[in-house]
């Protein structure tokens, strides 16, 4: 069986202050075997990169207005007369602010949308299949 895939390379900037941020080289992953995930790799000076999955749900919303809670929010904004998105990340090892451009996500988050389309998620996972299999039996 096939699965789609959509990626994306971009920079990112890493907020350390008001005044201060570092460029960190990022992919966005989104597969159509995980519908409702978007996947997020960080390349930071490490072996391997930081990665970090949320609901596509939280990205595309955060594109337009505040959302999210706990370990996971996001919200538009602009920076330096540019649209970004911010993304909040907590973990019990620390916390981040990443500002990512919102032309390149919601290009990329547009693709994701054209492979699966909103609402059809569930049909993706074959659970409606699996489901009928097995009270046939």
């Amino acid at each position: 069986m096939h699965h789609t895939v959509v990626e994306r390379e971009l920079e990112l900037r890493l907020i350390l202050s008001p005044e201060r941020s570092i460029p960190v080289p990022a992919r966005l992953g989104y597969r159509c075997d995980d519908p409702y995930a978007v996947h997020i790799a960080f390349h930071i000076n490490s072996d391997s990169p930081v990665n970090w999955t949320f609901a596509r749900d939280l990205l595309v919303e955060g594109v337009f207005r505040p959302c999210g809670q706990g370990d996971v929010r996001v919200w538009p904004t602009k920076a330096d007369g540019r649209s970004v998105v911010l993304i909040a990340l907590s973990s019990p090892d620390g916390d981040a602010l990443l500002e990512a451009p919102v032309p390149q996500v919601s290009a990329w988050l547009e693709r994701t949308l054209l492979a699966v389309p909103p609402g059809t998620e569930g049909a993706q996972l074959g659970i409606d299949d699996a489901l009928d299999q097995l009270l046939a039996q």
